[in-house]
């Protein structure tokens, strides 16, 4: 299928709009692979796009900030270089007003991810007033540990006796796009209830993912599964923040305990 998108192709880019440029990838593909059947947990996909323009109905271009908000359980998600191509073909077309074009977003990407998709779009005065944030918790990057397995190894993970609730994150984490082998980075947060994860085997295990091909949703959701399997918490989330690329970050999340994730766009982002 992967062999269909417009990954790793030369590209023609089309600046009038343009809605068969959205490629719909299956999340069976990935999660059929780590046996996810039945889903233990909720959760969705945050994008944010910084690059979306159009022109309004005197040809004056326009510009703002967009939020989508992709659930988990849509069949679908959408591949990230044909989502942007889609963006950029609003960059001559003449939209009446900002409702219309949020209609047309949540319209488009709900049809091509098979369930509801719901847009917010920000003026530019707007988003200058979101604050930058961080994560809160213990980070792990400062262990001393050592390291050399780049591939991913679940087997690092473990938990003493001790019960706790935690959250906790780390910085190190980096994979590749399934298709060019593009470095995806981004910002990890866990947050738990249940036997305390050893540190150091947790962050080999996040260091583990360095050589790793996968979306990042199938990332985080391999996290997830990974967690659950070896360390059995009562509860979880695990949140990715990845730094954008092409003017598109993605933020998965997923949760068997929480539903309604911030927003909050880190300094590295």
């Amino acid at each position: 299928m992967l062999d269909q998108s417009p990954l790793g192709k030369q590209t023609t880019y089309i600046t009038t709009y343009s809605p068969e440029l959205l490629f719909p990838i299956p999340r069976t593909m990935a999660r059929n692979k780590i046996g996810l059947t039945s889903l233990p947990f909720t959760g969705l996909d945050i994008w944010n796009s910084y690059e979306l323009s159009w022109l309004d109905q005197k040809g004056k271009p326009q510009i703002a900030f967009a939020e989508f908000h992709f659930p988990y359980d849509n069949p679908n998600i959408v591949e990230s270089k044909s989502f942007k191509l889609y963006l950029n073909s609003f960059n001559q077309t003449k939209i009446g007003s900002l409702a219309e074009l949020n209609e047309i977003l949540e319209r488009d990407l709900s049809q091509v991810s098979l369930g509801p998709v719901t847009v917010e779009l920000y003026s530019s005065a707007d988003f200058k007033k979101q604050p930058m944030r961080e994560f809160s918790g213990t980070c792990l990057d400062f262990l001393d540990i050592e390291t050399n397995a780049y591939h991913v190894s679940p087997e690092f993970l473990s938990t003493s006796s001790d019960y706790v609730e935690e959250s906790i994150y780390s910085e190190l984490l980096k994979s590749n796009c399934l298709a060019t082998g593009q470095p995806d980075w981004g910002t990890i947060y866990i947050r738990y209830a249940g036997h305390k994860i050893a540190h150091e085997g947790l962050l080999k295990y996040i260091i583990s993912y360095r050589k790793h091909s996968g979306f990042h949703e199938d990332c985080v959701e391999k996290i997830f599964y990974d967690i659950s399997t070896y360390c059995k918490p009562e509860k979880l989330t695990v949140y990715a923040r990845y730094v954008r690329r092409g003017g598109l970050d993605i933020n998965p999340f997923r949760s068997n305990f929480e539903t309604d994730p911030v927003n909050l766009r880190l300094n590295r982002q």
